[in-house]
């Protein structure tokens, strides 16, 4: 997401309600707003942007202003309840949501709580954040902290109600200074706080049917984990769930846990988060013509010769210290720490598969990579070496100039394939073909090759050079 969502209005009661829409995922959410909202403002907070990227990845998200609030038309006062429950129905048929995932944060929790009870075909499922089913269960310490933060509107004084963070608090009051001048008038705020302690929506919950998850964070400095057992417990098909964290605004802090068990919740898996970036040595293979030879053999003959393909190759992704990635159906991804181990495990792959009657493709290059929690790599390096891999000839290791560069002084000899442009990425990349005749000696050639028993390094080279001669002894042994 790169630009800000543009504002439009639907028409709720002769009053306009701000909306904003994001997001290309399959799934349908609408987030009902805490005490006060300001959609502009919400996206020149860096934290907030992360966390709408999140909700985008797997969900096309609306968002409002609720009315008397942020962009939405001003209102004399708290408006009742069944008004602004209006006003989500009006919100989800100006964006054509005949029915959504409805995520209400704080003081929009008993809201979205309400509307499914009231509109349960249009719900598909509920999540309640940090949130309570009536007032009175807020200690009338919290209630004073808030009014005393509207006598004071516009100073930043509710940042201490939503966080438990000090170290900035001069910046975070400054920001959230102007969050409430933006969002609310005093009048307004004052309005609110009133129409909260009167709120109760308990006799609802026992009414919700639809999958609810009630989530918090364990060390939220406003919402008691008291409130959220009660209402979970109360909801019949509810599931509690507590995520780490410090902060009440579920923008703020580490939002990624909180995230991650939305889009579990909705879409029925989490995202894989990236633990960084690397610099590595990529390595692509591929059988050729595997669709021939299945179809030649059969399933019942490909399988099993399949099976013995994978183990060779995972033979020599040990014995040359890489690491598997993932498999690609008649392929392999994998990574090195550096580029002449990779260049001679696929050299070792290619003549390994020649012996099970099968021709391999590979490519390599080196690039940074993103790894991610699951093991898998990305990034524009990994595009590149799939491309080199797949313009390969039969039996053929072709690799980028970056790793020819990485390799001089080894005995490793290359040929050049020409000059190309890579599908997808930009520029042209200058190929190499690693010639068949140097740099292959098992015994001298590798540092890993080198770590093995002279033994082992014998019964390798043997296996590798004379099948033959190896069952010729063994019968004789015998």
């Amino acid at each position: 997401m790169t630009t800000v969502p543009e504002v439009g209005y639907a028409v709720s009661d002769d009053i306009n309600i701000a909306y904003q829409v994001f997001g290309e995922g399959p799934a349908q959410i609408v987030m009902t707003p805490g005490f006060t909202s300001h959609l502009d403002l919400l996206w020149t907070l860096p934290s907030f942007v992360g966390f709408a990227e999140h909700l985008s990845s797997f969900a096309r998200v609306v968002i409002f202003d609720k009315r008397g609030t942020g962009l939405s038309d001003p209102t004399s006062g708290a408006t009742a309840f069944e008004k602004r429950i209006d006003d989500i129905e009006a919100v989800m048929d100006a964006v054509g949501f005949e029915s959504a995932t409805l995520i209400g944060v704080s003081e929009g929790g008993p809201l979205s709580a309400l509307f499914a009870a009231t509109h349960p075909e249009r719900v598909d499922r509920l999540v309640l954040y940090g949130t309570f089913a009536r007032g009175s269960q807020i200690p009338p310490e919290l209630f004073a902290a808030f009014e005393d933060a509207v006598e004071h509107w516009g100073e930043g004084r509710t940042s201490a109600l939503f966080s438990a963070k000090e170290g900035d608090s001069a910046l975070r009051k400054r920001i959230a200074g102007m969050f409430e001048r933006a969002s609310a008038s005093p009048g307004m705020a004052r309005a609110l706080i009133e129409s909260i302690k009167a709120m109760d929506i308990t006799p609802a919950l026992d009414t919700l049917a639809m999958p609810t998850l009630v989530l918090r964070r364990q060390d939220d400095p406003f919402a008691s984990k008291l409130w959220s057992e009660e209402m979970a417990k109360r909801i019949p098909n509810a599931r509690l769930v507590a995520v780490p964290g410090s902060e009440h605004l579920p923008w703020f802090g580490d939002s990624t846990a909180l995230v991650d068990e939305i889009e579990q919740f909705v879409a029925g898996h989490k995202t894989t988060h990236s633990l960084g970036r690397t610099l590595a040595t990529i390595l692509f293979t591929d059988i050729v013509d595997s669709t021939g030879h299945a179809a030649r053999l059969g399933d019942a003959a490909w399988r099993p010769l399949l099976q013995r393909h994978n183990a060779v190759i995972r033979q020599e992704l040990s014995a040359f210290r890489g690491r598997e990635v993932k498999t690609t159906g008649d392929g392999f991804l994998a990574t090195f720490d550096v580029p002449a181990r990779a260049i001679n495990a696929a050299r070792s792959m290619i003549d390994s598969v020649r012996e099970l009657s099968l021709e391999m493709r590979a490519g390599v290059h080196t690039g940074e990579c993103e790894i991610f929690e699951d093991g898998d790599v990305g990034g524009l390096a990994v595009h590149i070496a799939a491309r080199i891999g797949a313009m390969a000839g039969t039996g053929e290791l072709l690799v980028s100039s970056t790793v020819k560069e990485l390799v001089v002084g080894s005995r490793i000899g290359f040929q050049e394939a020409g000059v190309t442009q890579l599908k997808g990425v930009p520029g042209e990349w200058r190929l190499y073909r690693v010639n068949g005749e140097a740099g292959m000696d098992v015994f001298d050639v590798t540092d890993q090759r080198r770590e093995l028993r002279h033994g082992d390094r014998l019964s390798l080279f043997l296996a590798r050079r004379a099948p033959n001669l190896i069952r010729s002894l063994a019968g004789a042994g015998n």
